[in-house]
């Protein structure tokens, strides 16, 4: 119970990492609010967890602030919020990448932590407490061929969540991220082109421990950075790879 008494916004929580996390998070006795573009799956998942729910298109300014009110109405403060809410594009040369593409990747990935510091963080300001955790990516340490435009907005994540460490460390509000390997996740088959067999070993045969991240690996990483047991922790960008990096 890590987490108890702690109130959470999980943006992507429907699904994937977003959802390990959301149930990691309440798992550990925290009061979670799950955010989604897909209606749906967002009511659905709050159903499970028996928590609340809000949609947002965390892309847009407006959506971003619908969003913001909402979990603030819900919770009177804010203590996590976690940026996992991430797209990728289909592997290609990166001058074969369309525009609307490009523009989806940056728009989510990265124009989406943005958004949320600019309607959440003065807030967190103000009680001088909180903690931010951006989902990056192995990719955006180590980029693949053919994801460039996707390598390039994780290695942004990477390197907004340092610059927001070091700004914010001041008011008491630590910023750290979690850099997965391709997971067991909905977006799987997109990083990979196509989902095979022969694709699945081939990418397998890059990571040293042999297997995919889990939404499970994911939860329990996101409880611990959250957790007062990583109170001297902020500017982090922690690998989630089975070795895959070193």
């Amino acid at each position: 119970m890590r987490l108890e008494g702690k109130t959470a916004l999980v943006t992507g929580g429907a699904s994937g990492f977003g959802a390990g996390i959301a149930r990691q998070f309440h798992a550990e006795g925290a009061r979670v609010m799950i955010a989604d573009i897909d209606a749906a799956a967002a009511e659905a998942m709050a159903a499970v967890l028996g928590t609340s729910h809000v949609v947002a298109d965390v892309g847009d300014d407006a959506g971003v602030a619908a969003m913001a009110a909402a979990c603030l109405a819900e919770f009177g403060h804010l203590d996590i919020l976690v940026n996992n809410a991430g797209v990728t594009h289909l592997p290609a040369a990166l001058e074969e990448i369309s525009e609307a593409d490009f523009d989806r990747v940056i728009r989510v990935n990265a124009k989406s932590v943005y958004l949320t510091a600019r309607h959440l963080v003065p807030e967190m300001k103000r009680r001088e407490a909180g903690v931010i955790l951006n989902i990056a990516s192995t990719a955006g340490l180590s980029p693949r061929p053919r994801l460039s435009w996707y390598n390039a907005s994780k290695g942004w994540m990477v390197t907004a969540t340092k610059s927001m460490a070091v700004e914010l460390a001041p008011f008491g509000i630590r910023v750290n991220a979690l850099c997965p390997v391709a997971g067991e996740t909905p977006l799987l088959k997109s990083f990979l082109g196509e989902d095979t067999p022969e694709m699945r070993a081939k990418f397998l045969a890059t990571i040293p421990l042999g297997r995919f991240s889990t939404p499970r690996d994911l939860g329990h990483s996101a409880a611990f950075l959250c957790s007062a047991e990583a109170t001297m922790l902020t500017g982090v960008a922690l690998e989630i790879d089975g070795g895959r990096c070193v």
